[in-house]
């Protein structure tokens, strides 16, 4: 009688714990979305459209504070920045090589002789101190990292990147307009600057 009872038992917990099986899942789905959609408008709230662009308006003063106002001309103009390499022979009369810095690219190190690519160089400087948006530093915070990376130690920077061969993550033919694009840059300064000292 007490066996009968109790496997009378067991199989009523069985039974009631398949019927409610299903109810009890779509109650904790529902929870775990509810969950979700408050996490979610939480951040929202503290979410601010304008952050992204007034952080780069600030990254940009800072740039522009930071580099020689011909450097901070050709990032204005022209998108990226030109650091002469300081490594190897300093007897010559122009530096071997040079790197373009771009935003969120790698390092790209050329021939400024002939336009050769050389290397790729991948370096990251992630922003944590923001707790909206992407881990990302503003475009130009990020150019202005890497450059001050280059000049304060250009050695340790290239030994510590990742090196790729060129055209791993930035194309080949995109550099080499750039490259096309900043020699008239060039010309364009040095004839104005020509001008300048004529006209004095």
């Amino acid at each position: 009688m007490k066996l009968a009872l109790g496997t009378a038992i067991v199989v009523l917990v069985v039974l009631l714990w398949e019927l409610a099986r299903p109810h009890l899942r779509r109650m904790l789905a529902g929870y775990a979305q509810m969950l979700a959609e408050h996490r979610r408008r939480s951040a929202l709230q503290g979410y601010d459209p304008g952050r992204e662009l007034r952080a780069e308006q600030r990254a940009r003063a800072l740039l522009r504070s930071c580099v020689e106002e011909s450097d901070w001309a050709m990032y204005r103009d022209l998108g990226f920045l030109r650091v002469w390499g300081a490594i190897g022979d300093r007897a010559q009369e122009s530096p071997a090589y040079a790197y373009l810095i771009y935003p969120h690219k790698p390092i790209v190190a050329y021939v400024p002789a002939t336009g050769e690519l050389l290397n790729e160089y991948c370096v990251a400087f992630p922003d944590h101190s923001r707790p909206y948006g992407s881990a990302r530093l503003p475009d130009s915070d990020d150019v202005l990292a890497k450059w001050m990376a280059l000049n304060a130690d250009e050695r340790r920077l290239i030994g510590e990147a990742n090196m790729h061969l060129p055209g791993r993550q930035v194309d080949p033919a995109r550099v080499a307009a750039d490259l096309s694009r900043l020699a008239s840059w060039d010309r364009r300064r040095s004839q104005s600057a020509d001008g300048s000292v004529r006209a004095a």
